[in-house]
């Protein structure tokens, strides 16, 4: 077995989309223009790594009530301050950051819509 794919049904999924093509590096592989708007995003290695898509008869979870501990979405960053301040200027909220025993440097953001997303910039890359 190989990993696919995460899927998330959000409330408006192209506004979604755009959001992570424009700031977290993203393009869409597959991108259709009519509802549920079924998007699979790849990262710059050309992985699909994410489906983004809006179901209207499966109402979307509300993102910000839901602990980052429960689920995230994580993405590599070189410079984690930087691009959580990047992040922020283009609508993602700040939820904690943490220095690791190992000198990784995580933050937690939430992008506009309330999802968590992660920032990883760790001392030992996987």
């Amino acid at each position: 077995m190989i990993f696919e794919h995460f899927a998330v049904n959000v409330a408006d999924a192209t506004s979604v989309v755009d959001w992570y093509a424009a700031n977290m590096g993203l393009k869409a592989r597959v991108a259709e223009k009519k509802p549920p708007f079924v998007t699979f995003l790849e990262d710059s290695t050309g992985r699909v790594v994410i489906e983004f898509y809006q179901r209207a008869d499966v109402k979307a979870l509300d993102y910000s009530e839901v602990n980052p501990l429960n689920f995230h979405v994580a993405f590599v960053s070189e410079d984690a301050a930087k691009d959580k301040q990047r992040l922020m200027a283009s609508g993602a909220t700040f939820e904690l950051e943490i220095t690791l025993d190992d000198g990784s440097y995580i933050v937690m953001l939430r992008d506009p819509w309330g999802l968590p997303l992660q920032l990883c910039q760790r001392a030992n890359p996987f």
